[in-house]
């Protein structure tokens, strides 16, 4: 992984007031607010329908396959703005994302899977970070001409964060990695994120496994019906009661919407 210059300043990925429409008449963001500071992981959080993907697509640029736009706030990367580029530009000025349920080229080999990945770059800087792609995933390495549909869930996985890091990406932006994933290969993905951190890499990681994202999080964000409801220290929102009732099922409120456990507890302590 190429080393990210570590300037002084402010977050290396920036949200800021995003507003998201799509097909000029739903409203899916409103007015959401985020940082990704520089060499950190940032954990967002919020249950299906929150507006977590459309974040995501926004960041990237994939909003107008989709049939969305959006239509106030920015995103910036070092303080440039970056919303509005396509996503070849914004892939090359170092943002990358896993999609939710991986979205490998399923007839493609494997190798010809991570090629794919380095489309923005020179040969010899697809060479290199071919070499410390299969470094990190050793099966990828053995597995290089098999077609990538037949690999396992996990396997799959780690091909498709393979491909993203494929463009040396600063930034990279984690949509579900371990969804549909056995616990084991939970763990093995939590791992790559914290290597792929430890080498430079600034994350922005999009779970549903709340436990998992907050416990190698710096920050966390929680977001509900397209808006930041609340965000803090990852070990403060670990702790957090609401949290742990809405998101890690401990508690007795049941699977109510994020807002509502906060009412209920307020409701529950008000009448004794």
């Amino acid at each position: 992984m190429v080393e990210p210059a570590r300037e002084a300043g402010g977050p290396i990925l920036a949200v800021r007031n995003l507003e998201v429409v799509y097909q000029d008449v739903v409203l899916v963001l409103r007015g959401v607010s985020l940082e990704v500071p520089r060499g950190e992981i940032v954990a967002l959080l919020g249950a299906n329908g929150a507006g977590k993907t459309t974040l995501l697509r926004a960041v990237t640029g994939l909003l107008g396959v989709h049939r969305g736009r959006v239509t106030k706030g920015a995103v910036e990367l070092d303080g440039d703005r970056i919303s509005g580029r396509n996503a070849a530009a914004i892939v090359r000025r170092g943002v990358a994302q896993v999609m939710e349920g991986r979205r490998i080229f399923a007839e493609l080999t494997v190798e010809e899977n991570l090629r794919a990945g380095g489309f923005t770059r020179s040969r010899a800087e697809v060479h290199e970070s071919h070499d410390r792609v299969l470094d990190l995933f050793p099966v990828l390495a053995e597995r290089r001409r098999s077609t990538a549909g037949y690999l396992s869930g996990g396997e799959q996985q780690m091909l498709a964060i393979g491909r993203a890091l494929m463009a040396a990406p600063r930034v990279l932006l984690l949509d579900e990695p371990s969804l549909g994933l056995a616990p084991r290969l939970v763990e093995q993905v939590r791992d790559t994120i914290v290597e792929l951190n430890r080498q430079g890499v600034s994350v922005l990681l999009v779970e549903q496994n709340a436990a998992m994202a907050l416990a190698i999080a710096s920050h966390g964000y929680v977001m509900e019906t397209g808006r930041v409801v609340k965000d803090g220290p990852a070990a403060e929102l670990l702790a957090d009661q609401d949290i742990q009732e809405f998101y890690l099922g401990v508690g007795e409120t049941g699977r109510r919407s994020f807002r509502d456990v906060k009412s209920y507890r307020r409701r529950k302590r008000w009448s004794g």
